[in-house]
């Protein structure tokens, strides 16, 4: 399943189902199709971005936590450790004529869908995971899309180790928290992504709002060809419905949250889809948030997702496993695509 990145070419993935899970399938909901976003954290960041890039006709808006640039691997493992340590030998340029020459080939989509979208992100200054000078190297290639400098939010300065930061949960800001990469800093994350990306007027959440909503199981099988551990996913997904988009009259936005690696349910449990955030900014502001799940494989031995091409050579396009699974998950809470 391993290869060089190629965005020329082209892997077909049929549409056979794979069942044999017992979770429940997902379901689908009232969603407007102009409020769709996706964010992660670590290899989850890497992930939002590709899924940005690729389906940027469809999302509006992204959220990039601890993460790198596009493409920067080169589709090997070598070259993304070479990116998460040594930011200063990344070619910016090189990776917008990818995405370009992809949007070419038909690979990702255009790239004038990006023009007016909302993209944050965030590098913490004590990261020492993912060298922090990574932020402006992708700020600067959405710049090269984006119209707008102010449609993009850059969190450079705050003292926070690797991590998904939060205002209440997780271990402290500074230290590299291993049990759940879910720190404590005083800053809630998750609510300053989805109020950037939605314009700037959401209910922000307090200690003690309620979530009155429904935190899901769904069943990952169904949307895959092949058992979901060939792509490393999880048999079992997880969906946060709050409470006014069950009643599927109502529309509501949708988001998609991307764990990091050693952050998904195999790792640490319920802690990341239930703490890290997003479930109560979701209750307030009426946005539905969708929580694929990645497992380890031999060549993804750390349950990453996919950013340097363990599922083969096209991971980084609309032919890629992982984005595809992820893309019929979204169409099925959506109703379409």
């Amino acid at each position: 399943m391993s290869g060089k990145w190629g965005i020329t070419g082209y892997v077909v993935l049929s549409v056979i189902t794979w069942g044999l899970a017992t979770d429940p399938p997902l379901e689908t909901y009232n969603v407007d199709r102009a409020g769709i976003s996706v964010s992660g954290v670590s290899s989850g960041a890497i992930m939002a971005s590709q899924l940005h890039v690729i389906y940027s006709s469809k999302i509006m808006g992204v959220g990039i936590v601890a993460g790198v640039p596009f493409a920067c691997s080169g589709g090997s493992l070598a070259g993304l450790s070479t990116c998460m340590k040594v930011p200063s030998l990344e070619s910016v340029a090189t990776f917008t004529a990818l995405v370009t020459t992809g949007a070419f080939f038909g690979n990702v989509d255009a790239t004038y869908h990006m023009r007016h979208d909302k993209v944050f992100i965030f590098s913490g200054q004590q990261d020492s995971v993912v060298h922090p000078d990574n932020g402006p190297n992708i700020a600067r290639f959405y710049e090269h899309f984006i119209h707008d400098s102010h449609n993009i939010k850059k969190v450079f300065n705050l003292q926070t180790e690797h991590c998904m930061p939060t205002e209440n949960f997780g271990g402290s800001c500074t230290v590299l928290s291993d049990t759940n990469y879910l720190n404590d800093c005083g800053y809630n994350g998750a609510f300053e992504i989805l109020n950037f990306i939605y314009g700037g007027h959401l209910v922000r959440p307090s200690s003690n709002t309620s979530l009155s909503g429904e935190l899901r199981k769904f069943n990952q099988a169904e949307f895959f060809t092949a058992p979901p551990l060939t792509y490393s996913f999880d048999t079992t997904g997880y969906i946060y419905i709050p409470s006014r988009c069950r009643d599927k009259s109502h529309k509501c936005k949708l988001h998609v949250a991307l764990h990091g690696c050693k952050m998904g349910r195999h790792y640490i449990n319920e802690d990341y889809v239930r703490h890290g955030g997003y479930n109560e900014v979701g209750e307030l502001n009426d946005v539905i948030i969708l929580y694929p799940q990645v497992v380890p494989i031999p060549l993804n031995p750390y349950g990453c997702w996919d950013g340097y091409g363990y599922t083969g050579a096209m991971f980084a396009t609309n032919k890629g496993f992982q984005e595809e699974g992820i893309r019929r998950m979204m169409r099925q809470v959506m109703g379409g695509w």
